[in-house]
Parts: C-alpha cells; structure tokens; sequence
C-alpha cells in the first residue's frame, strides 16, 4: 500500500509541477508558455473519447502493433534458435541479419512502399521488422548460454532433436526470449506511430501529426498520453504472460532498499561432535564407508 501510494504521489507531483510551469507560463532557458495546461488536455481528452474518431484511431493502432509483434515473436524465435544450433544456418543467415539490423526500422518506409502494394501491409512491416532484431537476439544469446550436460541428459534417455528442443532449448531459453519480447514491445510502438505519421491515414500516430499541423497542441498531447498508455498496457501484459509461462523458475523476494536479515547468532559456543572411539567406519569416512555407500547404491 505504501509503494502504491508513492507511486501515485510521484504521478500527481509531476502533474502539478507541469500545471504549476504551464499556468504561470514560466520561460527561463525552457518556453513552458508554449505549452497547453493539464486542464486543456483533460478536456480535450474528454472531447475525444465521446467522438468515434479516437476509438477508431485505437482499434487500429492495436491491430497493426499486435499482427506486426506476433510476427516478429514467432520468427524472431525460430531464427535465433536456428542461428544458434545450426553452424549452417550462422554461416548463411549470420552475416546477412548483422548487416540489416543496425538499419533502424523507420527507415524502412520507402521500401514498404515501393514493395507491398497497401499502407496497411507496409506499416504492419516496419511494425515486424523492430521488433523482430530484438527478439532474434535475445533468443539467440539465450540458447546459447543453456548448460550442455540438460542436452546430454536427455540424450542418454534416448531424446532425438524435437526432444531436446521441447524439453530442453525451448523451456531453458524463455527468459531471454520474454526480455528480448519486452523490449521489442517498446520499439514496435514507436516505430509504428512514426508509419502512421509517415504513410498512415487512420492510427493515433497519424492523429496527433494532425493536431499538430493544425496547431492543436492539446490534441497532440492526447495522442502522446494515449501512446504512453497503450506501451504501458501491453508490455505489462507481455511481462505478465512471462512470469505465467515460467512460473519454474525460482523467484527472491526482493524489496529494493530493505537489506535482509542477518541470522541470529547462537549464545553458546557450538563445539564440533567428535565420533566416539567405537563408532563404526562408515561414520569415520574409512574404507568402511566407501563399501557401505557402494551397498546401497547397489
């Protein structure tokens, strides 16, 4: 409850501090006269959400991040785990993917418009293609980094490859495949607000360039808050469905401020039990017991 409550103490300061610099229209190094107050957003906000352009706006947005990122999900993982257990698939696909991923993907526009015969299908693109190298990567490292004797394990059992792929890479690698997905979310929705202000028609990207070119700078600021609060929604949905899928996984309890607990010392000297002098050898460590150990492994 207290974190909770600072979260939105900290939330309500900022807006205040914003209402305080816009109101009073504050101009030292930063022009904060140019800016619309809190209540003209709100009200602005107000305005939209009982118009159907702003749900059409949404509807929209969400469609085209959502086919664009599950895209990117499953080929973004099936190529990192490619790349990273196959030297063929390296040798062919390695330095073809290092040389476009440094390409940002808003670059990519003119060649979604000169290759896919719709806007629609070249935003959805640039949409796939951000979040795709993030994903790629971090599954890649993922598999990596997995412990071989789980392979050999399996092998003994008599597991083929779809056995050990099932039971060993796939499960191992999630945590990194959910990182790279968390922030592949991110990079999804800024490169598709900046198609919808490029090549859009519908999208909140392409709404707020609107207000902007109008001088509506409260509408500006409500496609902003909207776009902030989508991110938020959906990478929180994708940080919850990894905690779901790897439940397995062992978790720590940890407060960030709060050091743990030292344990409590004993008030009495704790004295080494020495074996009594006819204790038998297998308590001794002797040859005793080593063939007692060998009996009951037998």
């Amino acid at each position: 409850m207290r974190r909770s409550v600072l979260r939105m103490l900290s939330l309500a300061a900022a807006l205040g501090l914003w209402q305080a610099l816009t109101s009073l229209n504050i101009d030292l190094w930063l022009r904060f006269s140019q800016f619309p107050t809190v209540t003209d957003v709100a009200r602005a906000f107000a305005a939209r959400l009982s118009g159907p352009d702003y749900w059409t706006d949404l509807t929209d947005s969400l469609t085209r991040i959502l086919t664009g990122f599950l895209l990117a999900a499953v080929l973004g993982v099936a190529t990192g785990v490619l790349v990273a257990r196959s030297r063929l698939a390296e040798d062919l696909l390695g330095p073809l993917l290092e040389v476009v991923r440094p390409i940002p993907a808003i670059a990519l526009v003119p060649v979604a418009i000169l290759l896919f015969p719709s806007n629609e299908q070249g935003i959805v693109f640039i949409t796939c293609a951000a979040a795709f190298f993030p994903v790629l990567v971090s599954t890649r490292h993922a598999v990596r980094a997995l412990t071989p004797t789980w392979e050999e394990a399996v092998r003994t059992m008599g597991g083929g490859r779809w056995r050990i792929l099932g039971s060993v890479v796939l499960p191992g690698a999630l945590p990194g495949v959910f990182g790279g997905l968390s922030v592949g979310i991110g990079v999804s929705w800024i490169c598709v607000i900046s198609a919808e202000m490029i090549s859009g028609q519908y999208g909140v990207g392409y709404r707020t360039w609107q207000d902007y070119t109008v001088v509506d700078y409260p509408g500006v600021f409500v496609g902003m808050v909207t776009i902030g609060l989508l991110g938020w929604v959906t990478s929180t949905a994708v940080e919850l469905l990894g905690r779901r899928l790897t439940r397995w996984l062992p978790r720590t309890a940890y407060v960030p401020g709060v050091r743990p607990p030292r344990p409590a010392r004993s008030a009495l000297p704790v004295r080494s039990a020495k074996p009594a002098p006819d204790a038998p050898a297998a308590v001794t460590g002797g040859p005793a017991s080593e063939e007692a150990r060998d009996e009951h492994l037998v």
